[in-house]
């Protein structure tokens, strides 16, 4: 197949004319398909329902230790969930505070806090002159709207498929004081899949920061989010490096279950070092008396331990991986060879990551757009949206039936190549 940069101008031309052609007939079917976000579909939410039968009105909802789980109480959550979620995490259960739906709160919660209070005694950093985030790129929108509206200054670190760009990261935290976390998705990356290698995991172990307040925002929300059973990622447990590194502090963990039961109704998790935790543990109890335990309750007695979380997400599994490879097998036949467009295969989480040529991001998306097809917005894989070469985009496959999820698909790479070719036809 020919590259679309070694064909004439008159070739280019007309196919232009062909596609515009396909494209407009893609126009007329009034089409209202998304693949905007990862959400869930429907029927990864019915493969919970039976949680809503776990508890009755007749149950028992007191805990093995005899709490009360209709009452007030127990800051850190049921012992039982904090069991379930530890294993999940691959930490042991001291290590854990249960939160409630949502661990991006629990983010924005420990960005607050920090503002406000500091970090284990350091000085507030809203009382410093600058405080700046180190951002793994391309990597999750909603991270990087919170250091955002926190005034926090933010620094694009280059991703590999082995994690990120760890020379640099290493170097910026030694040099700058004012450096004071990193935002990390090191299992099934949002958006491109890649997974941290055990190098790049004990290399974030062993920095060297200048700045004693400075912590790795370490979210494993796709710890169990595996695509396949005999091709998965694995990750080395941070916790346990920075402790053999002497840093045992230097880490914050989050996780929840949104993308394993309800994203609306779920439970979160942190895990910390003790030091942590009891640093956290003070803002905690004037915030709150406690998190929603009859829902953890739930939880545990829907999932009853970890094995019942895999087998679980096996099923969410069966799910999504025809979806990934409806879409990857569409970009591979529409646009494999012809030099316009490169994309990620990952092996487990909710996203494709996708390359365009250099200025054609925004393009592409405002295509599928008037067609009918909604996408992440280009550029929000970068903070503050902005992406410097105007070439990533976000595909979630999870959402949009199978059948949509195809039509979608062809409909994009018919914008990819219709825009690759103004670009070239340009120069």
């Amino acid at each position: 197949m020919k590259k679309y940069s070694e064909m004439t101008k008159e070739e280019l031309e007309a196919l232009k004319i062909e596609l515009s052609t396909k494209y407009k007939e893609y126009q007329a079917k009034d089409l209202k398909l998304n693949m905007a976000r990862g959400k869930p579909c429907v029927e990864q939410l019915n493969l919970s329902m039976e949680m809503m039968d776990v508890l009755g009105s007749d149950d028992d909802l007191t805990c093995d230790d005899g709490t009360d789980c209709r009452n007030y109480g127990v800051l850190d959550g049921v012992h039982e969930a904090k069991v379930l979620l530890a294993d999940m995490m691959e930490v042991s259960v001291d290590n854990v505070i249960i939160y409630g739906n949502s661990s991006l709160n629990v983010m924005y919660d420990t960005i607050a806090r920090s503002m406000t209070h500091g970090v284990m005694g350091s000085t507030p950093w809203c009382k410093l002159d600058k405080v700046k985030f180190l951002c793994p790129v391309p990597g999750y929108d909603r991270h990087f709207k919170i250091t955002e509206y926190f005034g926090i200054e933010m620094i694009n670190i280059p991703m590999t498929p082995d994690g990120p760009d760890m020379d640099m990261v290493e170097r910026l935290v030694s040099e700058d004081e004012s450096i004071k976390g990193i935002w990390c998705v090191p299992k099934y990356s949002n958006p491109q899949g890649y997974s941290y290698s055990a190098e790049t995991v004990r290399r974030f172990a062993a920095l060297e920061p200048k700045a004693n307040d400075f912590r790795i925002y370490w979210d494993n929300a796709y710890t169990v989010h595996h695509l396949y059973d005999d091709d998965q990622d694995e990750l080395i447990e941070i916790l346990e490096e920075c402790k053999k590194a002497g840093n045992p502090d230097m880490v914050y963990k989050f996780a929840s279950t949104s993308k394993i039961s309800f994203p609306g109704s779920g439970v979160s998790v942190l895990a910390s070092s003790l030091n942590n935790l009891a640093d956290i543990k003070k803002q905690l109890s004037v915030q709150t008396i406690g998190h929603d335990k009859v829902n953890q309750l739930r939880h545990v007695r829907f999932f009853r331990d970890i094995a019942g979380i895999k087998a679980h997400m096996k099923r969410h599994a069966d799910i999504l991986r025809p979806k990934f490879e409806a879409v990857l097998e569409i970009l591979e036949r529409e646009l494999g060879g012809l030099g316009i467009g490169e994309w990620t295969k990952p092996k487990g989480g909710y996203f494709i990551s996708f390359d365009s040529l250099d200025g054609c991001a925004k393009d592409i998306v405002a295509r599928c757009k008037k067609a009918g097809v909604e996408m992440t917005g280009a550029g929000a894989t970068y903070p503050y949206g902005k992406d410097p070469h105007d070439s990533n985009i976000r595909i979630a496959p999870s959402y949009p039936s199978i059948g949509d999820l195809i039509t979608a698909a062809e409909l994009f790479t018919l914008c990819v190549k219709l825009s690759s070719i103004e670009k070239l036809l340009s120069k």
